[in-house]
């Protein structure tokens, strides 16, 4: 039904975690099928067209909680159309999952944002060895 397990949204200042943490911890190990912007977007489509078109293809979307993030006209783009996805087209599912990759103080967050997290729809990236196992296969859990 999806072409993709999630579609990571995060913003370039992140690419290292991605390409290095998760694509190996999601994608290798867990098996799953990630769409990311630099990998699977098509080159020459219009760039609203490539995100709205991964959203719609996945089964949920992961956004990388950063201050680049909250920062970034796209990554707030995409978090909105997820949102959009989730209302219009999920039925009210959740489709929207938060991974806090860097502590971000509540007051910093849109309201919308903060309602998420009250929903327990969020995690922490605990960037420990010990706790970076349970962290991958809660997101693989979250996903599913």
């Amino acid at each position: 039904m999806y072409t993709y397990d999630a579609f990571i949204s995060y913003s370039d200042k992140e690419k290292d975690f991605i390409i290095k943490e998760c694509l190996p911890n999601l994608e290798v190990k867990r098996n799953l099928k990630l769409c990311i912007h630099q990998r699977d977007f098509i080159p020459g489509e219009d760039i609203t067209v490539n995100i709205t078109s991964a959203i719609h293809d996945s089964k949920k979307t992961i956004c990388i909680m950063t201050r680049s993030f909250l920062d970034s006209y796209y990554c707030n783009f995409e978090f909105n159309m997820a949102r959009m996805e989730n209302i219009y087209h999920r039925n009210g599912q959740n489709i929207l999952f938060l991974v806090f990759y860097e502590q971000i103080p509540a007051q910093d967050l849109s309201l919308v944002m903060l309602e998420l997290v009250q929903k327990q729809s969020y995690i922490e990236y605990p960037n420990d060895e010990q706790g970076n196992v349970v962290f991958w296969d809660k997101i693989r859990e979250a996903i599913e």
